[in-house]
């Protein structure tokens, strides 16, 4: 493998490129990058927009054109954050942003909405904290239950119409769910957590949209940075970071998914790879139709994520990860109980 030095991102046109939905001609870089953590959940005090905007940008130097936001990342300034770093780039850019989920006023939860009202108007205010006049992949991030699934498609490819959106994506919905949404208009991308330790996508949701031909985006392609090896125990974990509550992060769960851990990290070592690679490189190994997204707002994270493309895992090297991580290995749901509702509707 190559090794990668600070100054030695790839440059534009040599990253490997990826189609988003069967003939939709949507080319994405084959690893996206995740914008979230640099304005919620993780470790909070590394927060810093300078230092963020500049991963943003090492990024789009290395050839990378996939950054992934959304309207409730930090209540809105996430989206702000990555609007102010494609100035005078965004030619260069496949935007993607999601709505779905509301906040109040003080950052609490409020639920889900996907009703053609709400849907037109989150499109409106994404546009202008983006300060852009069109976004190029519009995700529902979770899928409202009250409202059917017809409506708020139906709504979205308003948008499609309109030319403030180019293509559609869906988040953490069920297959059938998935099914009826291609129905009414062309989705090109479903978003759902994939990664060694989150494989329910396997059994029905990766069938479904390869039926329709839909690409597949995989957020938390590292577990939430546990898949990393950076955590040995719980007091690793900052304060204040979303992790703390999360039940996999949890007691013996976390001791059940160390041990998982550790194993990769000794396939890692034999391959002078480090666990996030092989992780990645995993990710990637399911399909020329999956996109991985890890998130970062460090730079030598960033270098060591994009140099995962240049891993290539053999049949006996898989065979040696399925066997450490078959499908349900990980101990734990992958949210609270409140979380686990709003997926897989």
């Amino acid at each position: 493998m190559k090794q990668w030095q600070d100054s030695d991102l790839r440059k534009p046109g040599q990253m490997m490129h990826r189609e988003l939905g069967k003939d939709s001609g949507l080319k994405v870089s084959a690893i996206g990058l995740g914008c979230m953590g640099m304005s919620e959940f993780y470790s909070p005090e590394e927060m810093n927009d300078i230092e963020s905007i500049g991963v943003i940008h090492a990024y789009l130097n290395a050839g990378g054109n996939f950054l992934d936001t959304a309207d409730m990342y930090g209540s809105g300034k996430n989206e702000e954050l990555v609007g102010r770093a494609i100035v005078g780039r965004r030619d260069q850019v496949v935007l993607a942003t999601k709505f779905g989920n509301m906040r109040g006023p003080k950052g609490e939860f409020l639920g889900v909405r996907g009703d053609r009202e709400y849907v037109r108007t989150c499109c409106e205010a994404s546009l202008k904290r983006l300060n852009v006049d069109h976004i190029d992949l519009y995700y529902q991030h979770r899928v409202d239950p009250k409202v059917p699934i017809e409506e708020t498609i139906g709504a979205m490819a308003e948008l499609v119409q309109e030319g403030k959106v180019r293509f559609l994506g869906m988040s953490e919905a069920a297959a059938e769910t998935i099914d009826r949404a291609a129905k009414v208009h062309k989705i090109v991308a479903l978003q759902s957590e994939y990664s060694l330790w989150t494989r329910d996508v396997e059994s029905s949701i990766l069938p479904m949209v390869r039926k329709h031909g839909i690409g597949f985006v995989a957020y938390s392609p590292l577990g939430r940075g546990f898949l990393s090896g950076q955590f040995k125990s719980f007091e690793d974990i900052p304060e204040g970071d979303y992790r703390r509550n999360s039940p996999r992060f949890q007691g013996e769960n976390f001791d059940k998914n160390l041990a998982l851990v550790e194993e990769i990290e000794a396939i890692a070592a034999t391959k002078g790879v480090s666990p996030s690679q092989l992780a990645i490189a995993w990710v990637l190994a399911r399909g020329e139709d999956i996109v991985p997204i890890p998130g970062t707002k460090r730079q030598k994270y960033l270098e060591a994520n994009m140099a995962a493309i240049d891993i290539e895992l053999s049949a006996a090297e898989l065979e040696r990860i399925e066997a450490i991580f078959p499908r349900d290995a990980a101990a734990g749901e992958r949210y609270h109980e409140h979380g686990m509702k709003a997926v897989n509707l």
